[in-house]
């Protein structure tokens, strides 16, 4: 950043050679908010809110978790530039609320309903050493409370911190989700502005440090939005390569798009689209997910899931 300039997320600017921050691991520009169990979160068709598993260690229920509460954090700025982001109002730094750590231990403490934390954005990676410290006191004062960590994020982070945020998810049976956005270096500068290197270095580091230890519930997963005419089948299986060569059984998800910031003008993603992009997947992975089918109008939805099902009958639902 030169003089005068910020950052992608808006967080930090070069002030006379100075840089500054308006968050640090003390204060977070953040809004939260009660999700309700079961939530939309990509990870409920395997996680513990969705399905009970990890049950009682990790779930308060041996089925969906309803009566419970998933307290979602919304952080403000990215260390990407998505041309197709799906959360743009993270830009909008005044939409936040400066936040304590302090505050934010008391939230949860005072609200014994809340089963998970999910951190997301924007994505979490700016404000990183507040996710991190702030989770790390909060599993300190409610020892034995069933409280899963989980961050939702691009992967780019430092991996440092990277790990600490493995660490908490795997004592709390919470998940990390990396968004790998594209397989191309190419493609990934032109759609999100910067390289994907990161994330995929740092998703191989929590695979090969961290996944093994709890093999009866996944502690990595990932997704990949299939832009329309974007991320074809192609991308999808290079990734999807990629996860497999660490461990074949890491759940994927592929998400349809909606038209949303600088992409607004393109379609939600076509049927015949998400059909090969999930062959695709298929061909390397045995747990593959297509979510956001309500995108796809009821019709539309009812349909492309009858094909999904007859791709393969045991598929999730």
């Amino acid at each position: 950043m030169g003089a005068g300039e910020k950052g992608y997320c808006g967080l930090r600017e070069n002030v006379e050679g100075r840089l500054v921050s308006l968050v640090n691991a003390r204060k977070a520009l953040l809004y939260s908010y009660l999700d309700p169990q079961v939530t939309n979160c990509c990870a409920a068709w395997f996680c513990p809110a969705g399905t009970g598993a990890g049950y009682p260690h990790y779930a308060h229920r041996p089925g969906p978790e309803r009566g419970y509460y998933n307290l979602a954090v919304f952080f403000y700025g990215c260390n990407f530039d998505c041309l197709f982001c799906q959360n743009a109002s993270h830009k909008e730094l005044g939409g936040g609320h400066l936040v304590t750590r302090a505050a934010f231990v008391d939230q949860v403490r005072a609200s014994p309903r809340i089963s998970c934390i999910c951190y997301f954005g924007g994505s979490p990676e700016p404000q990183l050493p507040f996710a991190v410290t702030a989770s790390q006191r909060i599993r300190a004062e409610n020892p034995g409370r069933i409280l899963r960590i989980c961050f939702e994020w691009n992967g780019a982070g430092h991996p440092r911190l990277v790990r600490k945020a493995a660490e908490l998810a795997l004592v709390s049976g919470g998940n990390l989700k990396f968004d790998l956005k594209a397989w191309t270096p190419a493609l990934s500068l032109a759609l999100s502005g910067v390289s994907n290197a990161r994330s995929y270095e740092n998703f191989r580091l929590v695979a090969e440090e961290f996944s093994g230890a709890r093999r009866e519930l996944p502690l990595l997963t990932a997704t990949t939005l299939l832009v329309p005419a974007y991320v074809d089948a192609s991308e999808v299986e290079s990734t999807a390569r990629f996860i497999a060569a660490l461990d074949p059984a890491i759940p994927y998800s592929l998400l349809i798009f909606h038209p949303a910031f600088a992409m607004s003008d393109l379609p939600v993603t076509p049927s015949d689209q998400v059909i090969r992009c999930y062959r695709a997947a298929r061909k390397h992975l045995t747990r593959v997910h297509v979510g956001n089918l309500g995108l796809m109008g009821t019709a539309g939805a009812t349909a492309l899931s009858s094909l999904l099902d007859n791709e393969s009958p045991s598929r999730t639902p």
